[in-house]
């Protein structure tokens, strides 16, 4: 259901914006959506599930807070992100 540390690790990577960075919220968005997929990913085998449900309806309400700040505060870096995840199709 959860994502390895690893896989973790290499999406702090990837949109991190220095070096020592792995809270900014691009970084905090990106590791959010890998969960969400994941969870959705088992919540379509194991369809009442609903203690896992809930926990993703919180992943995506704290997702929408985060990309709800980046959008107000800075308008590019909040495109940017969404097109590098695939968001807002």
């Amino acid at each position: 259901m959860a994502i390895t540390q690893e896989r973790k690790n290499e999406i702090i990577a990837e949109f991190r914006t220095h070096e020592s960075d792995t809270g900014s919220p691009e970084v905090q968005v990106a590791v959010l959506t890998a969960e969400i997929n994941a969870l959705s990913g088992h919540l379509r085998t194991h369809k009442k599930d609903f203690h896992s449900e809930r926990g993703l309806f919180k992943m995506v309400g704290r997702r929408r807070h985060l990309l709800r700040y980046l959008r107000e505060n800075d308008v590019q870096r909040y495109r940017e992100l969404i097109n590098r995840l695939g968001l807002r199709r």
